[in-house]
């Protein structure tokens, strides 16, 4: 066993949270206990569990309006939230269903809502969608309504054991409901008086009745627990229902304080929560036979599960290993430091890299979601803002453009243009520098642009035009042979990737009017008159397909062959022909 390093960090930053509740309607009956339920667990939040008061938005009655709702939400996809926040929504509310093609689809009703107009109710799964948006590790919905049970797409096992340290360190969204799908819940008749059943209960267990033998409170634990009692309960003909909808990790609603400190200096965390980190069988294993085995999962869509925790296993074995604990960003620059990280770097993403290839390649409609996944979470860290030397800083990028280049050629080589949009056009999160969100293969262009020069210290590289490009064409070409059987094709799929690489990035930066540029690589050298460049095969292969072409079916450029020429055009002109490098 060994201690496994991660990303985030093992408490919270600040905490927050959005608590609605809503006895008078402005056209729906009446509820007699929502209001107290929300002004109860509003005040525990404050006063026992260390929420700020101006980071408890609350909403009762006439102002819990869907405006006011959803506004309150989405504020929450700022940039004041960071990574090692958490956030709790609490609902104590009407709840509706309606049956749709696919099933039914569950709704919140707000004050505002008019019972024979749809478009006036909160959707479930907006909030869900939405929750993307939020750059908080952990957030916990809790929804005291009827027929909530929609929101749960897969349960957690009752009472299943969770180690803190671990799930501080592990990205969550987790829901616990009153009733299941098809059920009325009782607004009445709880252990509490002036309560809901479910909220009644939800109450007893954050004060302390869903403690575990530490006296530490997760949401699976008060999940088993308000399941048990609600179910049990005399007054109650509804059964809870919960669930995680995205990530592994678990909301930390309390932890108990210490009343001494070691003489070591030790922290009561540190004592409670040191996580033994086993090593599977499996992670023993080298890079071919994890290769196998991800070609063995993404042959059957029955396996999607397997792949989904074997791949974030390998993103959590990434992101110890590349942690600045490992790779400080002050200190000297020397050369001899920048080669040993470079090769550190590639040493530990190549098991990532190659992983991310073979899905990349082979990848069908429904494993996309594992694809971005990997990406998503394996550039959270880097959108933290970092002080120290500009190389090293810059440096961190490395090894997540090792990834897109391993991933990109072999999507292009299986003709997967599907798999290499999803890279490209993973969103991830705004900065602490930057307040808009970006896609993936922005962040990576601005990398790639960052460490261009840097790689001329790499020996042999001092006079190349494109250094990077150049070392990662020979470090990427005899991994992903062993693997696809490139052969002498590899050059060409390689420039083919770096020129629609530099082509997308230009494409989003004209969408927003930033200066127009793209990532130049190897191709660009090889833009000489008298041979058709890649540049130009490019070009040719796009306007003899046009919108049929694979890049454009798969969205990129909006889906639109005239923007993708508009934009060949443009780069061709005011980047290609002024290089002057012959």
């Amino acid at each position: 066993m060994r201690d496994l390093k991660f990303i985030l960090q093992q408490k919270y930053e600040t905490s927050r949270a959005l608590v609605i509740g809503i006895n008078q309607y402005k056209s729906v009956s009446p509820l007699g206990y929502a209001v107290n339920d929300a002004r109860e667990v509003s005040e525990i939040l404050v006063e026992e569990l260390g929420f700020e008061q101006n980071n408890v938005t609350y909403l009762v009655d006439q102002n819990a309006t869907k405006s006011n709702i959803l506004k309150s939400f989405l504020r929450f996809s700022n940039d004041d939230v960071k990574v090692d926040d958490r956030l709790f929504v609490f609902f104590a509310g009407h709840g509706h269903t309606r049956s749709g093609v696919k099933g039914e689809v569950g709704y919140l009703v707000p004050y505002d809502a008019d019972m024979a107009d749809y478009s006036t109710f909160i959707r479930w799964d907006e909030l869900t969608r939405n929750a993307e948006l939020v750059r908080a590790k952990h957030i916990l919905f809790v929804m005291d309504a009827c027929y909530g049970g929609l929101a749960v797409h897969r349960d957690l096992r009752p009472g299943s054991s969770r180690f803190l340290r671990d799930m501080y360190q592990r990205f969550s969204r987790q829901v616990i409901t009153a009733g299941k799908a098809n059920e009325v819940v009782a607004d009445a008749g709880g252990p509490l008086p002036n309560h809901s059943v479910f909220t009644g209960h939800f109450i007893e267990g954050i004060r302390g009745k869903a403690s575990n033998e530490y006296g530490v409170i997760t949401a699976s634990g008060l999940m088993a627990y308000v399941y048990s009692k609600v179910s049990n309960d005399i007054n109650s003909d509804q059964t809870p229902h919960y669930g995680q909808f995205d990530g592994d990790g678990d909301f930390i609603i309390s932890v108990p304080v210490k009343e001494t400190v070691e003489n070591d200096g030790t922290k009561d965390t540190d004592e409670l929560i040191t996580i033994p980190y086993v090593d599977e069988v499996r992670s023993s294993k080298t890079t071919e036979e994890k290769v196998g085995y991800v070609k063995e999962l993404i042959s059957s869509n029955n396996s999607q599960i397997k792949l989904h925790d074997f791949t974030i296993e390998e993103v959590r074995r990434f992101l110890s290993a590349t942690s600045e604990d490992s790779f400080a960003t002050s200190g000297q620059f020397s050369q001899e430091e920048f080669l040993e990280r470079i090769s550190s770097y590639e040493l530990y993403s190549k098991d990532l890299s190659m992983i991310v290839a073979c899905l990349s390649h082979w990848a069908n409609e429904i494993q996309l979601n594992s694809l971005t996944k990997i990406i998503s979470r394996s550039c959270d860290r880097l959108l933290e803002s970092r002080g120290g030397l500009v190389i090293w800083v810059n440096l961190r990028w490395y090894p997540l453009l090792l990834v897109m280049y391993h991933a990109g050629i072999a999507a292009l080589e299986g003709k997967n243009y599907k798999s290499l949009a999803s890279i490209f056009f993973t969103k991830l999160g705004s900065t602490d520098y930057d307040s808009s969100a970006s896609y993936f293969v922005h962040k990576a262009g601005n990398a790639a642009g960052d460490l261009a020069d840097a790689f001329k210290k790499i020996p042999d590289h001092e006079r190349q035009y494109t250094p990077l490009s150049e070392y990662l064409y020979k470090l990427v070409q005899p991994e992903l042979d062993d693997m696809l059987f490139l052969g002498k094709g590899y050059e060409d799929v390689f420039d083919e990737f770096e020129v629609l690489f530099a082509l997308v990035v230009a494409d989003l930066r004209k969408q927003e009017d930033s200066h127009f540029w793209g990532p130049i690589g190897r191709f660009g050298w090889k833009n000489r008159r008298g041979r058709i460049s890649p540049f130009q095969k490019l070009r040719n292969e796009a306007a003899q397909h046009r919108n049929d072409w694979g890049p454009i079916k798969a969205g990129m450029f909006g889906g639109q062959y005239e923007r993708y020429e508009e934009v060949a055009e443009l780069y061709q002109k005011e980047i290609l022909t002024n290089l002057r490098w012959y």
